[in-house]
């Protein structure tokens, strides 16, 4: 294995922990200077401070694998929509606007 390489792979292997115990740190930070005076909660530990980060990735954020990961559903798509006439394209198109238009709480009752 070259050396340069080598320096690589230990980077790749304890950037993302360090990364995790930063991040952790700050919102612990945070969260001990500015709630407790404003919102009167009590203060939190490190590992609860990691607990919520983790909790709210879960909720919130999901497990995306990036960028790389949308750029092939959207090829799949496209790949799809080739294939398609124009005359099923827009009716596929019309199906979806039909389907989205009303927003999440001013659907049809289907």
């Amino acid at each position: 294995m070259n050396h340069k390489h080598k320096k690589g792979w230990i980077f790749l292997l304890l950037c993302p922990p360090l990364i995790l115990l930063a991040v952790t740190w700050i919102v612990m930070s945070l969260w001990n200077c500015l709630l407790p005076e404003i919102l009167g909660v009590k203060p939190i530990t490190f590992w609860q401070a990691m607990g919520i980060l983790i909790l709210s990735k879960i909720l919130f954020g999901g497990f995306h694998f990036g960028k790389g990961m949308r750029d092939f559903k959207e090829r799949k798509m496209r790949e799809k929509m080739a294939g398609l006439s124009p005359e099923e394209r827009e009716k596929f198109k019309e199906v979806w606007r039909n389907k989205c238009s009303g927003g999440f709480f001013n659907r049809n009752n289907e």
